[in-house]
């Protein structure tokens, strides 16, 4: 659905929409809808600003940081959004954000796609690191058995090579105890 800048002017908009499981390409293939997203929302221009008000709701099947198992997020949002139009002047340079810069976005030409914010709005929902269980064991560094499941076979006492220095340091020392 495309909110279009003259629409918007002459009315405000009231939007219901769901969109299906695979139909908001995340970009990150751990990233996965299985439940319709529901939007209900409301647009309209606001002195030259488009404001987005409205809430989604949906679940995403993301991937356990620890074990890589799938784990299931329950997703819901409120969110209030101003985007006002990229100035023509905008040049792509390096320059500080004014407070007022951060809460509010951008778009260029006629208006903006709502599936782009509302793809925003899940992101922003997610957590950054999704653990299935808070005692996950995760994988094993080795031979990358599920600890969760299985007890790995790899050797208990594995030693890394470089830190034989420090262990013979350690030995001495109790030596001299």
């Amino acid at each position: 659905m495309f909110l279009d800048v003259k629409e918007l002017a002459v009315r405000k908009l009231r939007i219901r929409k769901k969109y299906a499981p695979g139909s908001i390409d995340f970009h990150s293939a751990e990233i996965k809808q299985i439940k319709s997203l529901e939007v209900t929302a409301t647009a309209e221009l606001l002195e030259s600003q488009i404001r987005i008000e409205g809430s989604l709701e949906t679940k995403i099947e993301l991937v356990c940081a620890r074990c890589l198992e799938p784990v299931v997020e329950d997703v819901s949002r409120t969110f209030d959004l101003f985007y006002a139009p990229l100035p023509k002047e905008a040049k792509p340079k390096e320059d500080r954000l004014k407070d007022d810069d951060t809460e509010i976005g951008f778009y260029q030409g006629e208006g903006l796609f709502l599936a782009d914010v509302i793809k925003e709005q899940v992101l922003l929902a997610l957590p950054l690191k999704v653990i299935c269980q808070s005692d996950c064991r995760g994988l094993c560094p080795n031979c990358g058995a599920n600890l969760n499941h299985e007890e790995c076979r790899c050797e208990t006492h594995a030693t890394d090579p470089r830190m034989a220095p420090l262990a013979r340091l350690k030995q001495d020392w109790f030596k001299k105890q």
